[in-house]
């Protein structure tokens, strides 16, 4: 090594390495205040039947029941108080709007219709989008609203053919009743005799077109069969008049001078008769009325209201000799109470 003057450079100090970071203290313990929630709520399920003992967990060794606790909200706590990263008690979160829905058409290759909302295709057998749910089709459901009214419009006219046919119905009824009223009254009628019972009526005067002296018109309404109206021939007639109106109901006529068989064929007998009724309002109606050749009653049943005089005349005789007369032996009158 050869000498030389200049001292050998010392290596450069190494440097000193750097001190450790003090660790992060600690954070301070969040002391537990005395009205905390934990301490109320224990306050608040003490029952009355533990003696008032305080059923506080404490190991202080204090049984005195403390004070009831007033409830009410809880005093916030303090922001120096908190522990790092405690938010504290928070507000519930408010409801966010809804967010509008993108109306970018959808790219997938379907054809069909475009939505006229959002313009996305949609397969032609659907009636609503497949993505916003709008109708595809609004015109059909106008028409469908027009059909609905279209239905509507063919009940009314239901309802009113209805009543119109109704209304035909009556008119039709009234009609008919204006028209055959009589055949109906007719009807009524004959129902109440069927269901009266016939009762005698006499005649307030007698009166004939002819009779014999010894055989006048009144001895037709004696009561007596032996005693009898003599006519001359035939074609002759007995007229009856009643004081009041009524309706008659029946005739019963006993022909020949007697019910005795020789003296019933001793004289003629009227073999037929022509009932002429009146009315009160001068109406007239006439039947004809075939009787049997023999003694004893016989009795003809019709129905003429109102009247008010009868007549019979004799349309036909039996067992008339030469020079004899007719014999109507007995007449009575029925009429419905």
């Amino acid at each position: 090594m050869l000498p030389t003057d200049e001292q050998p450079k010392s290596p450069p100090p190494e440097p000193a390495p750097a001190a450790a970071p003090a660790p992060a203290a600690p954070p301070p313990p969040r002391p537990e205040p005395t009205g905390s929630a934990w301490a109320r709520f224990l306050e608040a399920i003490r029952w009355p039947w533990w003696g008032g003992r305080s059923t506080s967990f404490a190991t202080t060794g204090d049984t005195r029941a403390p004070a009831p606790a007033v409830f009410g909200p809880a005093a916030p706590a303090q922001a120096a108080e908190r522990a790092p990263g405690d938010l504290g008690p928070v507000l519930p979160g408010l409801p966010e709007a809804q967010r509008p829905e993108s109306t970018t058409p959808i790219r997938d290759g379907v054809v069909g219709p475009p939505c006229p909302n959002c313009g996305t295709a949609n397969p032609p057998d659907r009636r609503f989008c497949r993505r916003c749910a709008t109708p595809l089709h609004p015109e059909q459901r106008a028409r469908q609203a027009g059909g609905r009214q279209r239905r509507r419009w063919r009940g009314d006219r239901s309802r009113l053919l209805r009543r119109l046919a109704a209304i035909a119905a009556v008119a039709a009824l009234l009609i008919a009743g204006y028209l055959f009223s009589p055949r109906a009254v007719d009807l009524w009628q004959d129902t109440l005799d069927k269901l009266a019972t016939p009762a005698p009526v006499g005649p307030s005067g007698t009166d004939a077109s002819a009779q014999l002296p010894d055989h006048p018109a009144n001895l037709a309404v004696d009561g007596a069969s032996n005693r009898y109206w003599g006519a001359p021939a035939v074609g002759d007639s007995i007229e009856f008049a009643f004081a009041e109106p009524f309706r008659l109901l029946a005739l019963i006529v006993h022909t020949g001078a007697a019910e005795d068989q020789q003296q019933f064929a001793a004289q003629g007998r009227p073999s037929s008769l022509e009932v002429v009724t009146t009315a009160e309002d001068g109406t007239t109606r006439a039947e004809r009325v075939e009787l049997a050749d023999k003694p004893g009653p016989q009795q003809w049943n019709t129905g003429v209201s109102d009247v008010v005089r009868i007549r019979l005349v004799i349309t036909g005789a039996a067992g008339q000799p030469p020079g004899g007369h007719i014999a109507l032996g007995e007449v009575e009158f029925f009429r419905r109470p």
